[in-house]
């Protein structure tokens, strides 16, 4: 009858491997089989530290950048002594103060910029190759500094002696004003020195051999050409260089904060004089300060405990030259 009928419920497909089998020992002793020991978790497939050991071994098998720049570096074979310069302004101005330039490395094209120009063309006068490199081969000569696109190669720093310095102002029929640099070791501070020496008419920076900053890659940049054109001495002993420069009829003048007098007042400005600066804080050394005829200093707000070593030597020197500008004027 209708409504009586009993679902004949789900038929198996044919083909299937499900069913009966023949015995169930054998399936028995399979599932009571070991599977041996449990992988550590950084040998697991997708564990999280199996992805971390596969990203360690992937960057161990790669050379760092670090590694990558010093082979680029050594690649180029900068001798020991010579600087590497950068930045867009900083070349032009050494080529302009006609600088020895030994390599040029640009990875930027010189036509879009006057300056570059003007690098080529004293490379070409030079007879100095000009290269062109990647910003990885001038992040490597460069220490990852700010090159712009362009570097030079200039060779190592020819000093000259403080007596040399003298001899070629008084040479040149003026009246001499030297710079000397107690213990100032950042290069910051000797290439603003530089610069505002060649601003005021200074004939030279004295540096002594220890403990101090040479010039340096730094310099040059900072010095904006000025060390091209303002030349450094460099003493062994600081001292015997000033007490030299004293019998030799020059008048030194130690810049000190604590002084009494300022440097505006200064009645020596106009002879031939040598300003010591020391460094920020520790100030000038005792035997030097000792040495020094005369302490001065640069009056500044209270709220301001010091200048440091570059700020205070520009501003003397632009007080020297003006006391000298003003002694000229009168005297014509």
């Amino acid at each position: 009858m209708p409504g009586n009928e009993q679902y004949p419920g789900a038929k198996r497909r044919p083909g299937s491997k499900k069913g009966p089998t023949k015995g169930s020992g054998g399936q028995r002793r399979k599932g009571l089989e070991g599977k041996g020991p449990t992988p550590r978790a950084e040998n697991r497939v997708g564990h999280p530290k199996a992805r971390a050991k596969a990203r360690a071994e992937s960057r161990a098998a790669q050379p760092t950048r670090a590694k990558q720049l010093e082979k680029i570096k050594r690649r180029f074979d900068v001798p020991k002594g010579h600087e590497i310069l950068c930045g867009r302004n900083a070349v032009a101005e050494a080529a302009y103060a006609s600088v020895p330039i030994t390599r040029v490395f640009m990875a930027v094209s010189a036509q879009s910029d006057e300056r570059l120009g003007a690098v080529v063309r004293r490379a070409a006068l030079l007879g100095a190759p000009v290269l062109e490199t990647t910003k990885l081969d001038l992040d490597a000569l460069t220490d990852s500094a700010a090159h712009q696109g362009v570097a030079i190669e200039v060779p190592a720093y020819e000093y000259t002696t403080a007596r040399d310095l003298l001899e070629r102002a008084r040479a040149l029929g003026r009246t001499p004003l030297l710079v000397a640099l107690d213990q100032v070791t950042d290069p910051h501070n000797l290439g603003a020195v530089l610069r505002s020496a060649g601003a005021f008419g200074a004939d030279g920076v004295i540096v002594p051999e220890r403990r101090s900053v040479g010039v340096n890659a730094t310099v040059w940049k900072v010095s904006a050409g000025a060390a091209a054109r303002v030349r450094v001495a460099r003493e062994t002993n600081l001292v015997r260089a000033l007490e030299q420069l004293k019998k030799e009829g020059c008048f030194v003048v130690g810049l000190d904060g604590s002084a009494s007098t300022a440097v505006e007042d200064l009645t020596l400005a106009d002879s031939p004089l040598v300003l010591v600066t020391g460094a920020e804080g520790a100030g000038l050394s005792r035997l030097v300060r000792e040495t020094c005829d005369v302490l001065a200093s640069v009056p500044i707000s209270r709220s301001v405990e010091s200048l440091n070593a570059a700020v205070a030597t520009g501003i003397s020197l632009y007080e020297v030259d003006r006391r000298r500008r003003r002694a000229a004027d009168a005297g014509s």
